[in-house]
């Protein structure tokens, strides 16, 4: 199989891999606070039609004593060793339509080698923009929509998404520097940061993977099912509001959060890309019906 770097082997024939695809990616690092990429990612592979195309090294990038694998042990033999994995997919959305989905461990050794062989990978399949996703804790309230922070160099999607912009140092992930090489390039790429609830950022919020799949989709127009997410995401929302109900301190700090975000939203003046002209957003309801339309029309336009 062909190789690039020396870290990545290929599954299928690079000759098969469609040109001018999208590019995503999400991969679980040091931060991944309300489990959003881990879900995220899982979410995507089990709700969508999906292909190894290549697959990393764990040799060559994975620290093995800091990320140990688990093993079974069944009474007198071993079983069933699962190391993590660090592949690149090709999916099909809703509409089939493909696209590329980087996805695993963020590699712990050769950074360098990682970031150009990604690059190579852009410029060997043309593809067109690299979108990834990553979650860190912040103190907003999980009774506001959850805000991202948007990096890279698609203006457009800063402007009517980026709700904090800050001017500050932050711990470098591998998928950073891949941005970073990628846009000495000028190849179109954005990377969203979730900005998880705090006291939320140890648990599996639903939310948080919603979030991600609304985000990737706002920049790159892929189609993705949010169905159970969705309700998920209810149903964990419920749970927290009745803890925070029955819990005087909590309720306190939510509310005090509150105030905070959305004194900080007044003076944010961010528009949302789904705004009209009149400045009004469509309702769940409205959007979902605009999609339902128009998936029907698609159905009956391919019979």
């Amino acid at each position: 199989m062909p190789e690039l770097e020396g870290i990545l082997a290929f599954q299928m024939a690079p000759a098969d891999v469609p040109r001018g695809l999208k590019l995503v990616a999400g991969l679980t690092g040091f931060a991944d606070s309300g489990s959003a990429v881990t879900q995220f990612t899982e979410y995507i592979l089990d709700t969508m039609e999906s292909e190894v195309v290549a697959v990393f090294d764990n040799d060559a990038l994975l620290d093995y004593r800091a990320r140990r694998p688990t093993i079974y042990f069944d009474q007198d033999h071993l079983t069933g060793f699962e190391p993590p994995t660090l592949k690149l997919h090709l999916v099909r959305d809703e509409l089939s339509r493909p696209f590329l989905f980087l996805t695993g461990y963020e590699p712990d050794f050769r950074w360098e080698s990682f970031s150009r062989t990604v690059m190579n990978l852009v410029s060997t399949f043309d593809v067109v923009s690299t979108t990834w996703v990553h979650a860190i804790p912040m103190p907003v309230p999980h009774t506001r929509p959850l805000g991202v922070t948007v990096s890279g160099n698609r203006a457009d999607l800063i402007d009517s998404m980026s709700v904090w912009r800050p001017h500050t140092q932050v711990p470098a992930n591998a998928m950073h520097l891949v941005e970073y090489r990628l846009q000495e390039t000028h190849h179109d790429v954005a990377g969203f940061v979730l900005l998880i609830p705090h006291y939320l950022a140890d648990t599996e919020f639903p939310v948080a993977a919603l979030s991600a799949l609304e985000s990737i989709a706002a920049a790159t127009g892929i189609l993705f099912p949010t169905d159970r997410l969705r309700g998920e995401g209810r149903d964990f929302l419920a749970k927290i509001d009745e803890q925070v109900d029955n819990n005087g301190e909590l309720s306190k700090l939510v509310s005090t959060l509150e105030e905070r975000y959305d004194s900080y939203m007044k003076d944010n003046g961010l528009r949302s890309p789904l705004m009209d002209s009149d400045g009004a957003l469509p309702s769940a309801d409205e959007i979902a019906a605009e999609l339902e339309e128009f998936l029907a029309h698609r159905r009956r336009s391919e019979e």
